[in-house]
């Protein structure tokens, strides 16, 4: 009877899998395809969902495997955005060689607070990123001489090469489709090793990975500064597409924006990140056209209805209406 019924899920497995492979194989497809069918506007909407796709995805390493709450998210992303924009503005360093450093930069910033931080959970935790959050937009505007203070910086954004033919829109959404692919499969391969498996185990039981011999200090700092370091990268990107940084682009509205998203995408799952990210970028649009006198109201009802419909998420509800469709035996 068991090896009947193994038997039996093995097609189900296969057709799981053979679905998997052809959404990913029509989203890339759809992916390449937008840029040359929409208007620019619609194309940096697309660029701004990749964008916060990549921040997401650090802070679902964070959340979703490791189990640790962030309130800090968008600290991260402002110290990449930050980095890339005074590298490019005060050395005139070529954009490229931004993205690697404004990544390093935040991971090492991310591996100094996740030390401290290790030792706490759960709400302590949320509070402590939160504080880093709240204190870095004064930090930001008190270093007028090299962040701009509360101005900014305004940056040329790069400039597709004429072999391309691409307009500018399309080039930075190609420059940012291409980071996202990397950042998507760098985190798939980090989730299938070993580290992946300590991250699930410690997000499910610490003490029980305690006695398998997980190292949760260790494992819990290198969460942590992953999770940074896909922020920063994000950040740099923003800037990239942007052009401009200010201290009021990333308050602690953004962390609370990037938590909500992941949680509203699913949290755990490989699409949840590109899921929250089309909701943190249309759902405030969308509110803002129901009601100019309170976006937010609209916002937060729309967050409640979305979990009372997909309490797993969207990345949840569309696994359970995947496994609804009749299977041929």
């Amino acid at each position: 009877m068991s090896g009947s019924t193994q038997v039996s899920a093995l097609p189900a497995r296969l057709l799981t899998f053979r679905w998997r492979w052809v959404a990913a194989a029509a989203l890339v497809a759809a992916a390449v395809y937008a840029p040359f069918q929409l208007v620019p506007f619609h194309v940096f909407q697309l660029t701004m969902v990749l964008v916060y796709a990549v921040a997401l995805l650090g802070l679902n390493l964070l959340v979703g495997h490791a189990g640790q709450i962030s309130l800090g998210h968008g600290a991260f992303f402002a110290v990449g955005a930050y980095a890339a924009a005074i590298l490019m503005d005060r050395w005139a360093l070529p954009y490229p060689l931004t993205l690697p450093i404004a990544a390093a930069v935040a991971f090492v910033l991310g591996l100094a607070f996740g030390v401290p931080a290790m030792r706490l959970r759960g709400l302590y935790l949320a509070l402590v990123t939160l504080a880093i959050a709240i204190f870095l937009v004064p930090l930001l505007k008190r270093f007028e001489e090299v962040t701009g203070g509360s101005m900014g910086l305004t940056l040329a954004k790069p400039a597709p090469p004429a072999w391309s033919g691409l307009a500018e829109d399309q080039w930075l959404y190609f420059l940012t489709l291409a980071v996202a692919g990397a950042a998507f499969l760098l985190a798939g391969s980090l989730l299938r090793s070993r580290v992946g498996r300590a991250l699930h185990a410690v997000r499910d039981n610490e003490i029980a990975a305690e006695v398998m011999g997980v190292r949760l200090s260790f494992y819990k700092t290198l969460a942590f500064a992953w999770s940074a370091m896909f922020a920063g990268a994000a950040g740099c990107l923003y800037t990239w597409v942007i052009g401009f940084v200010s201290p009021d682009s990333f308050t602690v509205n953004l962390s609370i924006t990037l938590l909500a998203g992941l949680v509203v995408g699913g949290l755990g799952a490989m699409s949840g990140p590109v899921l929250g990210a089309l909701f943190v970028m249309f759902v405030p649009s969308i509110s803002q056209e129901i009601n100019d006198a309170a976006p937010g109201v609209i916002f937060g009802l729309l967050i409640i209805a979305v979990m009372y419909v997909a309490p797993t998420g969207l990345a949840g509800l569309a696994g359970r209406l995947i496994r609804k469709i009749p299977r041929k035996e």
